[in-house]
C-alpha cells in the first residue's frame, strides 16, 4: 500500500496530517506536484516533481497508483480514473470517492464547469475550516485502517 497525494492544491494542514500518518504507520507516501515541495525528511515520505502543464501530476498518479493504494485529491476527474482501478480516493475535506458516487460527482463537476465557461458565476468551496481538517483526519485514519487490514 502506498499513499499518493495530488499536492498541487493540497492544503497545508492536510499535508501535515498525511505526513504524520505516514510516519506513524510507516506507509510509503508520495507527494506529486509540478513545483518543489518542502517536506520533512522521512524514509516514508517522498515527492515527485512533474513538469508544468495541465493535469501532469494527475497523469503521473493515475499511471503509478495501484489497487489497494490510497490517493488524496480534490480533482474529481483524477478520482474517476483511480476508483475503477481499486484505488481508494478521498478529498482534502474527508469525502470518499466511491463506485457509487463518482459518476454523479463527475457529472456535477462537468455541469458546473460548463456554467462557468458560459459566464455564470458559480462561486467556489468555502475556506478550509477546523471541522474540514477533523473530517479529513478521521477519513484518512478510517481508510488507512481498512486498507491495512486487507490481505
Amino acid at each position: 500500500m502506498k499513499i499518493w497525494v495530488d499536492a498541487d492544491a493540497c492544503p497545508g494542514p492536510v499535508r501535515d496530517i498525511i505526513v504524520r500518518a505516514a510516519q506513524r504507520l510507516q506507509v510509503p507516501t508520495v507527494f506529486v506536484a509540478n513545483k518543489r515541495l518542502n517536506l520533512p525528511r522521512s524514509e516514508f515520505v517522498s515527492s515527485v516533481q512533474v513538469g508544468a502543464g495541465l493535469d501532469v501530476a494527475d497523469g503521473h498518479i493515475a499511471a503509478a497508483a495501484q489497487a489497494g493504494d490510497l490517493a488524496i485529491t480534490q480533482d474529481i476527474p483524477l478520482a474517476a480514473l483511480l476508483v475503477p482501478k481499486g484505488v481508494v480516493a478521498i478529498d482534502p475535506r474527508g469525502e470518499l470517492f466511491s463506485e457509487e458516487n463518482i459518476a454523479e460527482r463527475l457529472s456535477v463537476r462537468n455541469f458546473m464547469q460548463e456554467l462557468r465557461e458560459s459566464g455564470v458565476m458559480t462561486g467556489g468551496p468555502g475556506g478550509f475550516s477546523a471541522q474540514d481538517r477533523q473530517q479529513f483526519a478521521a477519513a484518512l485514519d478510517r481508510e488507512l485502517t481498512r486498507l491495512r487490514k486487507k490481505p
